[in-house]
Formats: C-alpha cells, sequence, structure tokens
C-alpha cells in the first residue's frame, strides 16, 4: 500500500544547491548589507528577545569609505589598530609560508585563514589574556595574538623532535594551555560543550574568566553544538559561541547545513541566548561584537552567540581544489571585501598609514616567518628522521605505564634490531 491520493502531487525533497558551480561568474548582488548602525549597540544586560533583530542584521562599524562610524565603534586608538593590522598581517605571512611548506613536502596538511583574519585576531583582542579560547582549525590568529612563538608552531606542523605534542596531532591542531588556548580536535564541534562546561566551572569557583569557542557554519549541523546551547541556556554560562559562516566547507556551501532558510546567528534563539550577526571582514564591528559578548559574560547576563558573516578565500586546506565545486574569483567579487585591506584603508583615512608603510610592514613580516621557519626546520621536516624519540608513542598515558605497553614496546624496540642492526638506538 502506497498511501498515495490521485488528487495531490507527489511529495518531493529540496536538495541545496550553491548558487554559482565552476564555470559560472559569482554575482552577490543579492546580498542585502545593511547602513551602518541599522540597528544600535544595545546594553549588554538587554534580554535576548529584546534585541532579536541583531540575529538578522548586521552589525558594522566601517562604512564603504572606510570610516568608522555609529555605536558600534569601539573607538580604538591608532597603537591598537596597527596591532590589530599587524598581527593580521602576521597571521597571513605565516600562512602563505606554512602553504608553501606543506606543497614542498615538508609537512603533510596545512589549513589557511585567508579573509577569515578578523574573526580570529580581533575576537583575541577583545578578550582579556586569560579568558579561555576553544578554536576551531582555522583560528590560528588568536596564537599569534596572543604572543605563541612562531617557532612553536612551525614545529607541531613539521611534527619535528621540537614538538612539544610529540607528534601525536595532526599538523595544525595546536595547544596551548599557558595562553589559554584549548588543545584543537579535527572532530567537529566537539569544542562546543568544553567551553560551556569550561565556563560553567570558572562560575561555580567564582572565578572572573569567560570562556569562548569558534566553529564553522557546518558544525551546526553537529549534535554537540546543540546540546552545548542547551546547556549554555539553562545554566546561563559566561561562555561566547561563534560561527564563522564562510559560506563554505570542503566542498558543500552553507545551504547543506540550514543557510538558505535563516541566518546562523537565528538559531541562538531558539535557545533563548543573545544572538549577534556581524560583518566578519570589518576587524572593528568583529572586535565590538566579541567586546560586547564578554562585558555580558563577565557581569553574569549569560551567553551570547555570534555568527560572522565571511567567506573562505582559498581552499578548506592543502588537500582541497576549491575549482572543483565553486566559481572562480569568488573572493575577488565579495561584497564585503579583505578584512585587511579594509583595516588599512581605515587606518590610511585616518593619516595614521600608508601604502608605502604597508609595503615595508608585508617585507618585514614575509622576512619574519622565513627567519622562524629556517628555525624550525632545524628540527626536524617531515620524512627526515628527526622525530621524537621511538618509545614516546607508548608514554603520557597512564602515570606510571602498565605491564602490557611496557612489554609492547620492549617488543618493538627488538623488532628495530633485527631490522636495522645491533647499534639501533631508540631515538
Amino acid at each position: 500500500m502506497t498511501g498515495t491520493k490521485s488528487n495531490l502531487e507527489p511529495l518531493r525533497l529540496h536538495i541545496p544547491e550553491p548558487k554559482f558551480r565552476p564555470g559560472d561568474e559569482a554575482d552577490f548582488s543579492d546580498i542585502a548589507i545593511p547602513e551602518v548602525d541599522a540597528i544600535t549597540r544595545p546594553d549588554e544586560a538587554s534580554m535576548p528577545a529584546d534585541i532579536r533583530a541583531l540575529a538578522y542584521g548586521l552589525v558594522r562599524v566601517l562604512d564603504d569609505d572606510h570610516q568608522a562610524k555609529g555605536s558600534w565603534n569601539p573607538g580604538l586608538d591608532a597603537e591598537q589598530l596597527s596591532l590589530m593590522l599587524r598581527n593580521m598581517m602576521l597571521t597571513r605571512a605565516f600562512d602563505d609560508r606554512m602553504f608553501r611548506a606543506q606543497r614542498q613536502g615538508k609537512t603533510s596538511f596545512y589549513m589557511k585563514s585567508t579573509g577569515e583574519e578578523a574573526t580570529s585576531v580581533a575576537t583575541a583582542m577583545a578578550l582579556a589574556g586569560d579568558d579561555m579560547c576553544f578554536p576551531s582549525y582555522r583560528q590560528q590568529g588568536i596564537l599569534i595574538t596572543r604572543g605563541y612563538p612562531l617557532v612553536k608552531m612551525m614545529n607541531q606542523i613539521y611534527s619535528n623532535r621540537q614538538d612539544h605534542l610529540k607528534g601525536r596531532q595532526l599538523p595544525i591542531m595546536y595547544s596551548a594551555p599557558e595562553h589559554s588556548f584549548f588543545t584543537i580536535s579535527g572532530n567537529l564541534a566537539t569544542q562546543y560543550p568544553q567551553a560551556v562546561g569550561w565556563a560553567m566551572a570558572s562560575a561555580s569557583r567564582g572565578d572572573t574568566r569567560i570562556s569562548a569557542v569558534w566553529c564553522g557554519e557546518g558544525s551546526t549541523a553537529e549534535g554537540d553544538f546543540h546540546s552545548a546551547m542547551t546547556f549554555a541556556a539553562v545554566y546561563n554560562a559566561p561562555v561566547i559561541m561563534q560561527v564563522v559562516n564562510n559560506q563554505w566547507a570542503i566542498s558543500s556551501f552553507s545551504g547543506i547545513a540550514g543557510g538558505e532558510r535563516t541566518t546562523f546567528a537565528a538559531r541562538g534563539l531558539g535557545y533563548g541566548i543573545a544572538s549577534l550577526r556581524v560583518d566578519g571582514n570589518d576587524p572593528l564591528a568583529v572586535y565590538a561584537a566579541m567586546r560586547w559578548a564578554a562585558d555580558r559574560a563577565r557581569t553574569n547576563n549569560g551567553p551570547t552567540f555570534i555568527e560572522y558573516f565571511t567567506y573562505r578565500a582559498e581552499g578548506h586546506s592543502t588537500s582541497d581544489d576549491p575549482a572543483a565545486y565553486r566559481a572562480a574569483k569568488e573572493f575577488e567579487k565579495w561584497p564585503l571585501g579583505d578584512p585587511v585591506d579594509r583595516l588599512k584603508k581605515h587606518l590610511i583615512g585616518l593619516g595614521e598609514w600608508s601604502e608605502e608603510q604597508h609595503q615595508a610592514l608585508h617585507e618585514e613580516l614575509a622576512e619574519f616567518v622565513k627567519k622562524s621557519q629556517k628555525e624550525a626546520e632545524a628540527n626536524g621536516i617531515l620524512g627526515h628522521g628527526m622525530h621524537q624519540p621511538f618509545e614516546t608513542m607508548f608514554e603520557d598515558v597512564f602515570e606510571e605505564m602498565p605491564w602490557h605497553l611496557k612489554e609492547q614496546c620492549a617488543q618493538m624496540i627488538e623488532e628495530q634490531h633485527r631490522k636495522f642492526g645491533p647499534e639501533w638506538e631508540p631515538k
């Protein structure tokens, strides 16, 4: 029995498809970009229901002439703006160098954040240095902003003998607890419940530190995301939950995760969480939104959910070829521009910067990254034998290594002796 009725059309599913495919010319003229201050900055203690329009609008500070305007303008001075620009440029220079290192076979994998630098650099600058960050895999700008040594990042990428994670993590999955940077996981959205739990623990012991977490828009389809949102809302956790909506997963567009139906920021409203949708390529808007959310969390007014509307300029990773699934030169036509270029033009407009200074800084940072790379490569690169001591693969799981792991370690060392001779030593 089919259950069909002759007077009704057959049911059918909607299969989301991106607007542009390879061979098409991208046209983003349908994206509505509101005026600066179309929705003014509310008080941090506002009830989520009273500011629901912010989940559907777009928080902006820089106008089309690159001037900072409106109630969201954080009023940063030239020194802070210059530091923000430098951190974003350094992140981009680091990405370019490590991308080339992967193509040269020096590491197995890398992920760039080109076009998204503001979502990590500006956010990190708006937080306190000891607020705990739970990043996804495209937030290297947080570490760079917090002064983490580039050489240590490169050692981890190369999995060499100075990799403090001992080669146990995929490249770019950093861990820096001393910089309040939680270990990156390759499993999507696992950091969301971790961040909420950490924030709840901070509140339960009467601390003043808050947590912030990042994920891509595709990760909002994961169960961990929704569990975290529920706990954050129920317990009023001092946490800032962020979605970097860069339009694309590795080969599927944001519609697969529900982006056709409504904004991602709107998902927070269903949980009763204050929600903002922000121009992710406007560094000042990103900073202002994060500062608003941080002040809200720190004064016991609850969690905030933020969507950064941005665009992934490069491939998902070095294992991806975006030319296979999206139109060429899409990023060049993205209506919200490039965050580095926009901040540069803002500083020039203030009389605090110039094209000559910008080019000089670009060359200085490229040389700094190159020098750091040489130092890191002296500790080894992929496949060149300068790795962690052989037996460390059995360590750091138990406080005392159990007998069966000792037995397995001894067996593997014996096999290496048989293969390479009695003079071989584990190193």
